[in-house]
């Protein structure tokens, strides 16, 4: 996939609203069926920075059901790939809608180990303040939400400072 498709679907997965009136109807309608289009084109050969720019696509609460698309999608990566490129979002992953970032994470924990050692080694590298960030999102989903079950908890490993 080339440049332009990660620009392109960063800036789709921005649905609109039912309640933003600054953007008419057809674009809305336009935006939400090419988005729907470029999450069913991966193929998961496209590498962990295609993983980073389907995170980066997941902006809104309310997608309409176009995100199931970008979920399906993320699960068709390699393990490694998907689970490293899922470290490399760790900025956006604190910046996205709690549910957004909940699902996202439970997918790696649920997915095989190779998905998690994946993300485990790579959120290693990202820079401290994000990591710090991320880690608070983990413990949120652990303690509350997408990570709560016991089988979940502790398969994310986000190191603290």
């Amino acid at each position: 996939m080339s440049v332009d498709w990660k620009v392109e679907i960063v800036e789709c997965g921005d649905i609109p609203q039912v309640e933003d009136e600054t953007v008419p109807q057809d674009e809305a309608e336009r935006r939400w069926n090419r988005y729907v289009e470029l999450v069913d084109s991966v193929t998961g050969d496209e590498g962990p920075e295609a993983v980073v720019a389907i995170v980066s696509s997941l902006k809104v609460q309310d997608d309409y059901d176009a995100y199931e698309g970008a979920y399906a999608a993320l699960q068709r990566f390699p393990l490694a790939d998907f689970g490293k490129g899922v470290a490399w979002a760790a900025e956006e992953l604190t910046r996205i809608p709690y549910d957004r970032s909940g699902i996202v994470l439970v997918i790696v924990a649920r997915s095989s180990a190779e998905a998690a050692e994946a993300f485990n080694e790579a959120v290693k590298s990202v820079p401290g303040e994000v990591r710090s960030r991320l880690r608070d999102v983990v413990d949120f989903h652990e303690a509350n939400d997408w990570l709560a079950e016991d089988g979940d908890k502790g398969i994310i490993k986000v190191p603290r400072e």
